[in-house]
């Protein structure tokens, strides 16, 4: 092969090559689009900064004209003079009210705090046996006290004579007299019994009411009577006594 053919040969091969190198422009030119893209955000930054810049200044022009205002507020205030003295009654009444009662201490807790604030000589520490012992010997110190008091007491009142007691001789029967209630169960009345007396210390009239079961063999006493009954032995569950005689019948 001759070499007017090589060379014939490799120019078509550069051919390309050459026409690809326009090809690189175009992916260079986006490159020079972004970079005002990219100014553009630093520039807006920089706008909103010199607005912020700004903004303090016009606050501090405008500062100077609101302290009129603030010193004007004194000359309202000084109008509502006599309202504090008015309002002091009323909050002073309302703790009063809002107030909570004052805790009940139980006794116990009453000696604890006396105890706390007893600022006397400290006695020396006890056993048990010795406190025990102490709380014995004040406790009977204390029944004498009660004692002696007691006694004067009576020595002092003279009580009346009242209700003389009933005299009775040993192995006598007690005789009673009382009203009949109810004569209904067969050989059996139900008699009621008041006794008055008056008390042999305060003098007072004592009325005492009693109801028994008496033994009637005959059924001669009728609900009304007063009649007149005697101690026996048992006769029953709840019968102790005895029809003596019917004093008086009822009408």
């Amino acid at each position: 092969m001759t070499e007017e053919q090589e060379n014939n040969e490799e120019t078509p091969e550069e051919a390309p090559a050459e026409e690809a190198a326009p090809e690189e422009t175009p992916a260079e030119e986006p490159a020079a689009e972004d970079a005002p893209a990219e100014e553009a955000p630093a520039e807006q930054a920089e706008e909103p900064a010199a607005e912020e810049a700004a903004e303090p200044e016009a606050a501090e022009e405008e500062a100077p004209a609101e302290e009129p205002a603030a010193e004007e507020a004194p000359a309202e205030e000084e109008a509502p003079a006599d309202d504090p003295a008015e309002e002091a009654p009323a909050a002073a009444a309302a703790p009063a009210e809002d107030a909570e009662p004052e805790e009940v201490l139980t006794p116990k807790q009453l000696r604890k705090q006396a105890r706390s604030q007893h600022k006397g000589e400290v006695r020396p520490e006890r056993a048990p046996e010795e406190r025990a012992a102490e709380r014995a010997a004040t406790r009977k110190a204390n029944a004498a006290a009660r004692r002696r008091s007691r006694a004067r007491a009576r020595s002092k009142h003279q009580p009346g004579q009242g209700t003389p007691p009933a005299e009775h001789v040993k192995g006598s029967k007690k005789v009673r007299q009382g009203t009949v209630v109810s004569s209904k169960a067969d050989k059996t009345i139900t008699v009621r019994i008041e006794v008055v007396r008056r008390h042999p210390q305060y003098e007072k009239i004592v009325r005492q009411t009693a109801t028994i079961h008496a033994h009637d063999e005959a059924n001669d006493a009728n609900e009304g009577d007063v009649v007149q009954v005697i101690e026996s032995r048992p006769l029953s569950r709840t019968k102790r006594w005895r029809l003596v005689e019917v004093l008086e019948r009822a009408r």
